[in-house]
This record gives C-alpha cells, sequence and structure tokens, in this order.
C-alpha cells in the first residue's frame, strides 16, 4: 500500500535512531534531510560544533592547566578564529561520514530536500533544485528539531549580532561580547569565550537562571563565573539594541544600564522547526513555539501513526534523550513495546566548567519532604584533582536518612558530564550509601569524590 514502513523528517539524533531501528527490523525507511548533509542541528549548528569549540578552545588557551602555571599560561599566544573553524570543520565531517556509513550498512534510504505532509500518510519532497516528488508511508515521524528565536527587535547581521547557529561560523573573535539568555546555550557559549580571556556580560531577564540544578551548585558556578570577571545581569529585561556609529554593539536594559560590546550573541530561546511542514494536511497541531504535543510514553501525536520526538516536542531537548526517544517511537510504531525507560537520567551543560546532575535537587527534596542528607567532596581535596591542577569543582550527594537511598547527584567541575553515569546507575538502581561507603574506586581518580561524598554524607547521617 505505501511506498515506505516508515519517512523520518529530519537526521538528527532522534530521526537518524529511530530510522536504523525500523532497518534493523528489516523495515523500509527514508530519511529526508532539508540540510546540505545529513547530521541535523546536533551535527551541524547544535551539540556537536559547540562541544568542538569548546574543547578546541580549552586545549590551545592551556585552560587546563592555569593551576599549575597561572591565569597567563597559553598554550597559542595569539588564537583566531580560523584555529577554531579547522577543527571545527574536521570534526562534521567524521561526525558526517559516520552517519553516512551507518545509513548505507544498515540500507536507509535518505533523501535531500524539503519536507511537506500532503495528507496524513504523503509527503512532498522539494529538492534544492525545485523538483518535487511525494513519496507515502504507513507511519512517519516528525524529528525536524528547533532553530534559534529571533525576535524582530535584535538586529541579526550574521557578523556582530548573531544567534546560536551564527555562532560557529564565527569570522573573528570578539575583543567583548555580550550574550542574552542564560539558558544552558547561553551559559555554555558565555563561559567558552570567557576562557579565552574575552570580557563577557550575561544577560538574563530572570532573576535566576538554571532553575532546574540544584541551588547550592548555582551558587557555587555564579562564583567562578564573577571570578574570571564574567558580568552577570540577572534579572535585567532587553529594552533595546542599536549598532553604534563605530561598530560596536549596545544593548539597553529596562533598569536604565546598557552593556557595550563589540559582538552579541541572542540564545534566548529556540522554536520547533515546523512551520513549512504542511501539518494541518494531517491535522496537527503546534504551540506557540512550533512545538508538537506527544503521548510521553509512546511518542505519537493526535494522530495515531505520525510521531514526534526529538527537541521538537520540548523538554528535556537533550541529544542524549532525542536518541532515545527515535527509538522508542519506531518500536511501537512498528508493533514492538520498548522497555519502560529508568527513572533517572544524566543531565549535561557543556560550561567551563562543566554541570551535571541526575535524581532530585535539594530543593526537591525538600519540597517532598523527605528526610535526608547530604555529602561534598571537593575536586580540590582529591589526588586526582591535585595533580590536574585543580582549584575549584564539588560533588554533592543527597541520601534519604529512612532508606538510605541516593536521592541525587549533582556535580561541576572538570569531567563531571563523565562521572555522573556512577551516580546515575546507582540512582537507577535504587542503589544505599553503603554502596559507596563498601566499594573501591580507582586511586587517584576523580571518581573517588564519591566515596569523599559518601563517607561525608554518613559521618552526619550516624551522629
Amino acid at each position: 500500500m505505501y511506498d515506505y514502513d516508515m519517512v523520518v523528517i529530519g537526521s538528527g539524533p532522534s530521526g537518524r535512531r529511530a530510522a536504523v531501528q525500523c532497518a534493523k527490523l528489516g523495515k523500509a525507511v527514508l530519511v529526508v534531510e532539508k540540510g546540505r548533509r545529513v547530521g541535523g542541528v546536533s551535527v551541524h549548528t547544535g551539540t556537536i560544533p559547540s562541544k568542538t569549540l569548546r574543547e578546541t578552545v580549552l586545549n590551545l588557551s592551556g585552560w587546563r592547566e592555569r593551576g599549575f602555571y597561572g591565569r597567563s599560561y597559553r598554550v597559542k599566544q595569539d588564537i583566531a578564529a580560523s584555529d577554531l573553524m579547522t577543527r571545527l570543520q574536521k570534526t562534521l565531517d567524521h561526525e558526517v561520514e559516520v552517519l553516512e556509513h551507518q545509513f548505507s550498512r544498515n540500507l536507509v534510504r535518505t533523501a535531500n530536500g524539503e519536507a511537506r505532509l500532503v495528507s496524513p500518510h504523503e509527503v512532498e519532497i522539494t529538492s534544492s533544485i525545485g523538483e518535487t516528488k511525494t513519496v507515502s508511508a504507513a507511519f512517519i515521524l516528525i524529528a525536524c528539531g528547533t532553530r534559534p528565536f529571533r525576535p524582530d527587535y535584535v538586529p541579526f547581521d550574521g557578523a556582530t549580532v548573531l544567534d546560536s547557529d551564527e555562532i560557529i561560523e564565527l569570522p573573528k573573535l570578539p575583543r567583548s561580547l555580550a550574550v542574552i539568555g542564560a539558558g544552558v546555550i547561553g551559559v555554555e557559549y558565555a563561559t567558552i569565550f570567557s576562557a579565552l580571556d574575552v570580557p563577557v556580560t550575561l544577560i538574563e531577564p530572570r532573576p535566576t537562571f538554571l532553575d532546574f540544578i540544584d541551588k547550592e551548585l548555582i551558587d557555587e558556578f555564579m562564583h567562578e563565573l564573577r571570578d574570571r570577571n564574567v558580568a552577570l545581569r540577572l534579572g535585567a529585561k532587553v529594552n533595546s539594541i542599536e549598532k553604534t556609529a563605530t561598530g560596536g554593539i549596545v544593548t539597553h536594559l529596562a533598569d536604565g544600564r546598557h552593556v557595550t560590546t563589540e559582538m552579541l550573541l541572542f540564545a534566548a530561546g529556540r522554536v520547533g522547526a515546523t512551520d513549512r511542514l504542511n501539518l494541518e494536511a494531517a491535522g496537527i497541531e503546534v504551540d506557540h513555539r512550533g512545538r508538537i504535543k506527544v503521548d510521553p510514553v509512546t511518542l505519537q501525536t493526535s494522530v495515531p501513526h505520525i510521531y514526534a520526538a526529538g527537541d521538537v516536542i520540548g523538554f528535556p531537548s537533550l541529544a542524549s534523550t532525542s536518541m532515545e526517544q527515535g527509538r522508542v517511537a519506531a518500536c511501537h510504531a512498528l508493533g514492538m513495546e520498548p522497555l519502560a525507560p529508568p527513572e533517572f537520567f544524566p543531565y549535561g551543560i557543556y560550561s567551563v566548567p562543566e554541570i551535571s546532575t541526575a535524581g532530585l535537587t535539594e530543593e526537591e527534596v525538600r519540597t517532598r519532604g523527605i528526610p535526608y542528607e547530604v555529602g561534598i567532596a571537593r575536586f580540590r581535596e582529591t589526588s586526582r584533582g591535585h595533580i590536574m591542577g585543580l582549584n575549584s569543582g564539588m560533588m554533592k550527594m543527597i541520601f534519604s536518612t529512612k532508606t538510605r537511598r541516593l536521592l541525587g547527584v549533582h556535580i561541576l567541575g572538570e569531567g563531571a558530564t563523565e562521572l555522573i553515569h556512577i551516580g546515575q546507575a546507582v540512582l537507577n538502581l535504587k542503589g544505599t550509601i553503603d554502596y559507596f561507603i563498601q566499594n573501591t574506586f580507582n586511586y587517584p581518580t576523580l571518581a573517588e569524590a564519591y566515596k569523599i561524598a559518601g563517607l561525608d554524607a554518613w559521618n552526619r547521617m550516624t551522629r
């Protein structure tokens, strides 16, 4: 009846995982990608580029060695935008090559062009030269991702006023930078440029930021930012942005203050890239941010045979969770019931320093009325931390004093996004403080912080 068992719109994390899952089950699947190459936002403008820039900056600037050699230490004295772009392009080429090979060996077909629904089971594909063809499918997965929110009052020009997609094609490094939006993307780029010793001002209209992270970690993080001369303008709504005759950017705030910088990054939110999909032809609605509502378990939209996954459905908008959503959607569509997802997943923020968290925050534990105790470990107190020259970084673990179970793990510092997985495993296996007290960790390692924090909490719980 149909040309394909499933048509996947978008080749980002959720789209690629769904397509490969379908193919491994022996089904005919087509991936439609409007970009020049497969990979979606994750590979070309989002996850991979930003993390590559971060790693390049930390390496070339000598950031990780400054604890020993001082703040003036540099691996490369004059770092240019071209230095960052060279490594970025090599990384992106490799990612695309891996993905193309994965599609090829799994017999996943791809089509380059813009997708548009013409009926509940039909997708029209328009190529870059205007040629169109229509394909039909038993199931459709919408995995088109998001794009930066670009309000009219921001004078974007791609050179000095940029969004978070344009920042990865930076023409030159700025002498000063304002970042509007202290969400995950804004915080990551603000700290990356700060590591290059670029003066950064981070502007956020709300009085707080990253509210889903444990408040104690955010307090510690803010202290580090201020110590690095990152100016924080919290609770500061932007009234207007203007370009000066000398090429500078002046950001006027509602409290009467203004911020003058050479470059501005607007990173206050993203919207679903759904406006050109003609979703009304299939009876699917979106919210004011272009996001699609789905069943949280099956990932089905209001039209049962049409699924949506990844950033286009909203929180948590992580590459890791998007991959799993794509696999779950494909399995459900093809009649396979996937296992229930674990209760806790890790959240990683690739700022400088990294932040990663799993489980309940201290604020959530208090709200639920759970009796608890906290254990803290400082990275500088571990032998590995001293060897690495770390002056900062901490691990916080929360335990129930009634059941002794681990409730949450929160890490700020070098390697946080890797270290979190130990805590995630113990959380999902319903482990207790005894795991950390009784087990041996490699020495010297940063992972030893788990034992230190566990003993810290145990000492408080047994008094």
